[in-house]
């Protein structure tokens, strides 16, 4: 079986949210973990958790829309994680891809997400896209005790071996399985196996052999047989050790 540790079931367009939990059990995908992206979308990512035995949430704010961020949310977010279906925080972090202008909104609004996690002691789930010194470094200073988990990650070998070194983990979706991803194929070798998570992150990222589509869960299944492949190890061995991993990290029954 596997896990599904970061899938925007929400954002998919064409199929409706049972189509996709079917279509994901029928290629054993057990259990999919929902981030939130927007504050807008903390309620419906509760209410899917909710409403689907198989459904974990994650509550928190991207950090393309920290400038949104209001205090208040803090509190709506400690009155929502009261349910044990909701996982961790998340996805937070920042991203230098889109819009520099306003760095010192996202930093400012993940220092405030970590410290909501370590008060609620919950993981988080980090969004780091071109951040990697500045996602690092307060990760480092502020978080005292959640664990971490580096959602897509998009760094080095030598990156990955000092967020192991620091204690995280480290998802892996469906880049890994595109042909010019030699970074990402050398960190799926190298990654302690105790360490690794797999993630679709649908409806973006789609896996080969279904590149240019929109992604669902049930393709988290080509993310396995990729990395089982780089590593020359069995199917069943990747999807035993991720599925224990992410029960592990997000408290998954």
């Amino acid at each position: 079986m596997l896990i599904d540790t970061h899938t925007h079931i929400d954002m998919i367009e064409d199929l409706s949210v049972e189509e996709v939990l079917k279509n994901a059990a029928d290629n054993r995908v057990e259990t999919v973990i929902v981030p939130c992206a927007y504050p807008k979308d903390l309620e419906k990512i509760y209410k899917l958790s909710q409403k689907y035995e198989n459904v974990y949430g994650m509550l928190g704010v991207h950090p393309s829309e920290a400038r949104d961020w209001d205090d208040g949310l803090a509190d709506k977010i400690r009155e929502l994680a009261k349910s044990p279906k909701i996982a961790a925080i998340g996805e937070i972090g920042l991203d230098y891809y889109w819009d520099k202008s306003f760095n010192d909104i996202q930093k400012d609004v993940f220092i405030k997400q970590i410290k909501l996690a370590n008060e609620l002691k919950l993981p988080i789930s980090i969004h780091d896209r071109e951040a990697h010194k500045d996602t690092f470094d307060i990760l480092k200073e502020y978080n005292k005790g959640s664990t971490v988990v580096m959602h897509c990650f998009s760094g080095s070998v030598e990156f990955a071996a000092e967020c192991i070194k620091a204690g995280w983990y480290v998802a892996l979706g469906g880049v890994v399985t595109f042909k010019n991803a030699v970074k990402t194929k050398e960190v799926a070798k190298t990654i302690p196996l105790d360490r690794l998570l797999l993630e679709t992150d649908a409806p973006y990222l789609t896996p080969v052999p279904y590149r240019g589509t929109e992604n669902q869960p049930a393709y988290v299944k080509f993310v396995a047989e990729e990395i089982a492949d780089l590593r020359g190890i069995s199917y069943e061995e990747v999807a035993a050790a991720t599925s224990a991993n992410a029960k592990k990290v997000f408290a998954i029954l």
